[in-house]
């Protein structure tokens, strides 16, 4: 896909600072100065937190701070939908010319992004994915983000460091063309990439140590990652393309099954052996059988993507302000 020019409103401020969260009302009042302290008075701006069903009171601490004047724009989610959502919602209602994203718990610092803004124009750069090269993390974190993102990097062909970094900075059209969901929000930058977004550029940036609250990474978000990377990769390869993959399984089930098929018939004919008690007539008919299979999943794959049409947004948040 080309790149698009997106015209923009002349109200639109220069920044829009997407921070999703999860139960972090400790934090906020504390990250809202530290945003306008990093952008203020050089850029003008507009922090877009998305409640991600929260059950403290973050809620009321986001409308404390738009009613003491920070230039907040919010959504609240009635439970829990994943950061992948919550981005892909605060980037539906982010008007700035660029768009960042950092996480909510004091641990990216927001001085990092005047920075990161001046490296995508010096480099004429798409977005800028911030490296943790010195984290404050525990080992069971950092262990297996870093086998984590040395995989992510390989198979994606984008040379980061830390795909997972919240911190990140894009301009506006890149975000406006990519789709998120599941735990995508890793990916982002070959996702980027594979719309035809491929200046990507790397910074090293602060990373403090965690404030308030405990993190919400566990295994199963570990696990998870790993199976949308596979996702990820599938689809963009066999997408527009499904036949390519299913046809091509098929048709190796096949060409077995036939082989096994025709070398029984032929023992039948010239040495009359039987084949009622040969097991291999199973596995040859079994093979046929599934590589028609494939076939079918491949047709059918083929004629959804003919047919299918942009799926119908959900309201999946019940405040908004």
């Amino acid at each position: 896909m080309s790149k698009e020019n997106t015209s923009y409103l002349p109200e639109s401020p220069d920044v829009s600072v997407v921070v999703p969260l999860f139960n972090e009302d400790e934090s906020l009042t504390e990250l809202a100065a530290a945003i306008k302290s990093a952008l203020s008075p050089r850029f003008s701006y507009e922090i877009v937190f998305v409640d991600d069903g929260s059950k403290d009171d973050s809620w009321t601490v986001i409308q404390a701070l738009k009613s003491a004047g920070y230039p907040v724009k919010a959504l609240r989610f009635r439970r829990n939908y994943g950061k992948s959502t919550a981005l892909a919602k605060g980037f539906e209602i982010a008007i700035g010319h660029y768009v960042a994203t950092m996480d909510a718990d004091l641990q990216d610092d927001p001085a990092e992004i005047p920075l990161m803004i001046d490296q995508i124009e010096q480099e004429k750069l798409d977005l800028v994915s911030g490296w943790k090269k010195v984290r404050h993390d525990p080992v069971s974190k950092t262990i297996p983000s870093r086998f984590f993102n040395w995989v992510t990097s390989k198979a994606s062909g984008i040379k980061l460091h830390d795909f997972n970094c919240g911190l990140k900075v894009y301009r506006r059209e890149v975000v406006e063309n990519i789709e998120l969901y599941g735990e995508m929000h890793r990916y982002i930058p070959a996702l980027a990439k594979w719309e035809g977004f491929s200046e990507i550029g790397e910074r090293i940036v602060r990373h403090h140590p965690r404030k308030y609250g405990r993190t919400k990474f566990g295994l199963s978000r570990f696990i998870n990652g790993f199976l949308d990377l596979l996702t990820l990769l599938f689809i963009n390869v066999y997408f527009q393309r499904p036949m390519h993959f299913f046809g091509s399984v098929g048709a190796v089930f096949i060409t077995l099954g036939s082989g096994i098929t025709t070398y029984l018939v032929f023992m039948r004919i010239f040495f009359d052996q039987f084949l009622s008690n040969r097991p291999l007539l199973l596995f040859g008919a079994l093979f046929i059988l599934l590589g028609l299979q494939f076939f079918s999943v491949g047709f059918l794959g083929e004629m959804l993507n003919k047919s299918r049409q942009r799926t119908r947004k959900v309201n999946i948040s019940d405040h908004i302000i």
